[in-house]
């Protein structure tokens, strides 16, 4: 078979964006354009607006001429601290057994290095964790006791099991049996990516998951190519939302790639979504979102649905943006964005 041209390539993936926005189901919102997002390095692009004063503190990290991982990690931290924050750290909501249960990822464009931890319980920063796995393993993702046992090993900060604030609504929602309910808590994640000036990307991404989920579900978040990915020769890609419907596909993967083809990461990412669709038997109702970068400080994101918003940090400015939806369906405020 003879492979398309790179120009007919870059128009044909035009011309599916601009036939996507055509279709009845789509928003008819215009999109920021994408000339307008692009910006010097140092870049830090996070989803949702509690990622903002994450990046803000992921970007003094770098001013202050600490590492990219040292950047994300400190910037996740934040978050991860956060007790009014439902879905990323010790306060998010507990699965069905009423424990916290915390996944984390890290990576590096130089050296292509990961780390990754799944299902830890009681320690403060499951961030952290995935580091030290990714530097000081030969391994890239431990999972449940093995996690945590190499976390208590390595000196890692412990916390509560589950927030008392958090307890006192499972105990409510294990007393009414209330499936209905849990099905429309709300669940997020932070993922961050970054782009420092000398040209090198790094990511991070963090979640306390599903809801009320079975004990020892592990969603897209801490799998590298489904809701982070990193790569130093062209970009770097973050997902949130529902994660069963990320990892079925390697979402942030197919975002970079996208990027990798020539695509700006705003059409990366709508583009993903569409392809996502196309084969999901749900099509756009599917509640995922991402956020991306690339090597020349463009940035972007977008959502299966409207409202979306996430969160883009550099020296000259630290904004809450909006992304272009698929659909009008309205994403809402979840996870963390639910009203206190």
């Amino acid at each position: 078979m003879t492979a398309m041209p790179r120009r007919r390539f870059l128009a044909a993936a035009a011309g599916t964006v601009a036939a996507g926005s055509a279709s009845g189901r789509l928003l008819a919102r215009a999109p920021v354009p994408t000339s307008a997002l692009q910006t010097r390095p140092p870049l830090v692009v996070s989803t949702w607006p509690f990622g903002q004063p994450a990046n803000e503190a992921a970007l003094a990290a770098i001013k202050s001429g600490a590492s990219g991982l040292d950047a994300i990690e400190r910037g996740i931290h934040v978050t991860e601290s956060d007790a009014s924050n439902p879905s990323v750290g010790l306060s998010g909501i507990p699965n069905a057994d009423g424990r916290v249960q915390l996944d984390a990822c890290i990576m590096s464009g130089p050296g292509h290095k990961a780390g990754a931890v799944g299902a830890v319980e009681g320690f403060r920063h499951p961030i952290s964790i995935a580091r030290r796995v990714m530097e000081t393993t030969r391994h890239v993702f431990l999972v449940g006791q093995g996690a945590m046992d190499f976390a208590a090993a390595e000196g890692m900060e412990r916390g509560p099991v589950v927030s008392d604030g958090q307890k006192a609504a499972w105990e409510k929602w294990r007393a009414a049996q209330a499936k209905a309910k849990s099905e429309k808590k709300g669940h997020d994640t932070i993922a961050m990516v970054a782009l420092l000036a000398d040209g090198n990307l790094f990511g991070g991404c963090s979640t306390s998951g599903l809801g009320y989920k079975l004990p020892g579900r592990v969603g897209d978040s801490p799998i590298i190519g489904s809701g982070l990915y990193v790569d130093n020769e062209f970009g770097a890609a973050g997902a949130t939302g529902i994660g069963e419907n990320v990892m079925r596909y390697c979402g942030s993967f197919l975002v970079v790639e996208y990027i990798r083809q020539g695509l700006h990461p705003q059409d990366a990412c709508l583009e993903t979504i569409r392809r996502i669709a196309k084969m999901d038997p749900k099509g756009f109702d599917l509640s995922i979102n991402f956020v991306a970068i690339d090597k020349q400080g463009r940035y972007g994101a977008a959502g299966t649905g409207s409202g979306f918003q996430y969160s883009v940090t550099c020296d000259e400015f630290s904004r809450v943006l909006s992304s272009p939806g698929l659909t009008a369906k309205d994403v809402g405020p979840t996870g963390g964005n639910q009203p206190k």
